[in-house]
């Protein structure tokens, strides 16, 4: 694929050249975080009062499990240069949050802008008006391509609206060998252990880069493969989506990424200790605690040099300055900052607050939001920057003026005083069983307490709305969440309780409406899940 030769209604478009590729992988993926930072001609264009270029095609990438603190543009500490190249090049939302604490309860809005259960109590998007099938009715081609998720298959409605989409989930239940090491990450762990060195040898031999673990569990090469070929196959704008799961638990990266955000030296070793002292149930002390971050930000490198790949992939197809990259995590993860591992249902910080990177081509970067925004956004942003109107159903509000430096959203605001903010505060969801970690992690409002909550830049509100209690955090002065303001509140926080409490009844009174609507009409989700895709679920720990 040279170029987009023209856009969705036929009229032509500029020809833009490919360049070369520098062969040395390290320097090609300087490059490709250099090229998605916005060259200087790009910059003093803009500065000159030139209109930007068209924007003809989106590469979404939504990152499984991926906080915010955990990639450069978030925490200065982190080691994630091509995302970081990114936010350099464009508008870094430094208050997003996810609408759940989990896959399923996320989607719906970063691909359909609307609520989980708001349409008919389904966790799925079946019937609604997804962001691909907007845009694949506008004239674009549309292609998703998700690592293994299995709560994002057909069985959920996800292909709709793509006009090619594969989920992978068959191939990792295609064999008893990798299914089994795709549940038992300790068994891989020893298997990288003994063969890294061997690995290493023939990738020197074969002029290869060891990035690649033993097993691509996660199916990222297949993801990242599929992508690359719909690339070049493809000539007409373009809505990509690809999904990364190698932030999920299991953490298995390979063992150049452990040593590249650790000491340098050894890796695998920390993985093997990691997962032997989880796996078994024993306690996990600090250096577990440790170990198990260490896993966790080499995967997320390992993903960083992925979209670093599809970058070059963009360049070498000669389209890379008429396509906007948008970045989100789908939700976090937690390190016991609250008692757990993974991602429990639970509304703090660490599961919510998520990056969300928006780099559109021929506009200055360096830009940072500090309004808060919701992942329903996502859909409407896409929408906008490709010049296609957003129904009027969808929940959440375009933010691409803030990306092009049309609008500055407010950012001083006095909760509980004389003014408030200008955006609506972002509703977020779990649904919790008796226990905390009670298996299967809840699917439906009926599997347990509804918890909800709400939040702005500075505040969180959350409710557990059958059992009638409520939490208050003020995160500027606490951002951890571990201050609990709600039972003797000073009138200011007492305010902020006031305007949050209606929101999140509003919010429970719609989903039980839904619910209860669903029911009547008989249209609710009874279809039971396959072999293949509850032994993916089980691989991912929702037994």
């Amino acid at each position: 694929m040279a170029s987009n030769t023209s856009s969705p209604d036929g009229t032509a478009a500029d020809e833009t050249d490919g360049s070369d590729i520098d062969p040395d992988p390290d320097d090609a993926e300087a490059a490709s975080a250099t090229q998605a930072a916005s060259g200087s001609e790009a910059t003093l264009e803009s500065e000159s009062g030139s209109e930007s270029p068209d924007i003809s095609n989106v590469l979404l990438v939504t990152i499984d499990s991926l906080r915010a603190d955990a990639i450069a543009p978030y925490d200065g500490d982190r080691h994630s240069p091509v995302l970081q190249g990114l936010a350099d090049g464009g508008t870094v939302f430094d208050n997003a949050f996810a609408t759940g604490n989990w896959t399923p309860f996320s989607f719906p809005a970063i691909l359909a802008s609307e609520p989980v259960f708001a349409r008919d109590g389904d966790i799925g998007v079946r019937g609604a008006r997804t962001l691909a099938s907007e845009l694949s009715d506008a004239g674009f081609e549309t292609a998703g391509f998700n690592a293994a998720n299995g709560f994002l298959t057909s069985h959920w409605g996800y292909p709709e609206g793509f006009d090619e989409f594969e989920s992978f989930v068959t191939s990792v239940g295609s064999s008893r060998y990798s299914r089994y090491l795709a549940a038992h990450p300790t068994v891989e762990a020893w298997i990288q252990l003994a063969s890294s060195p061997i690995r290493r040898l023939g990738s020197k031999l074969r002029g290869e880069r060891d990035d690649r673990p033993f097993l691509d569990a996660s199916r990222m090469f297949d993801v990242e493969d599929a992508a690359t070929d719909f690339i070049d196959d493809t000539d007409d704008p373009f809505l990509l989506w690809v999904h990364y799961m190698d932030t999920h638990t299991p953490y298995v990266p390979a063992p150049r990424y452990i040593r590249e955000v650790s000491d340098g030296i050894v890796g695998t070793h920390r993985m093997l200790h990691a997962h032997t002292r989880t796996s078994l149930g024993w306690e996990v002390g600090e250096r577990t605690l440790r170990e198990l971050r260490t896993l966790y930000q080499a995967t997320v490198r390992q993903v960083d040099a992925s979209v670093g790949r599809l970058l070059d992939t963009l360049e070498a197809a000669g389209i890379a300055d008429e396509t906007a990259i948008v970045v989100a995590g789908d939700h976090g993860e937690e390190f016991q900052e609250h008692g757990h591992l993974a991602h429990y249902p639970k509304l703090y910080d660490e599961l919510i607050h998520v990056p969300l990177i928006v780099n559109a081509p021929g506009v200055d970067g360096g830009r940072r939001v500090t309004e808060h925004v919701g992942l329903d956004a996502v859909p409407p942003t896409v929408a906008d920057l490709l010049g296609v109107d957003a129904p009027a159903d969808w929940r959440g509000e375009s933010v691409a003026s803030a990306v092009r430096g049309e609008s500055d959203p407010a950012d001083d605001r006095e909760f509980g005083g004389e003014s408030e903010s200008d955006g609506d505060p972002v509703v977020s969801v779990t649904v919790r069983g008796e226990e905390v970690t009670e298996q299967p992690i809840p699917r439906s409002l009926s599997d347990g307490d509804l918890l909800v909550s709400v939040r702005d830049a500075e505040w969180t509100y959350i409710e557990n709305v059958d059992a009638d209690t409520v939490e208050l955090y003020h995160r500027p002065s606490d951002p951890t969440q571990q201050t609990d303001l709600s039972a003797d509140p000073t009138d200011e926080q007492r305010a902020v309780i006031e305007r949050f409490a209606p929101i999140a009844a509003d919010h429970d009174a719609e989903l039980r409406d839904s619910e209860a609507a669903a029911e009547a009409s008989g249209d609710t989700d009874g279809d039971e899940v396959d072999a293949d895709l509850e032994a993916r679920l089980e691989a991912l720990g929702y037994r």
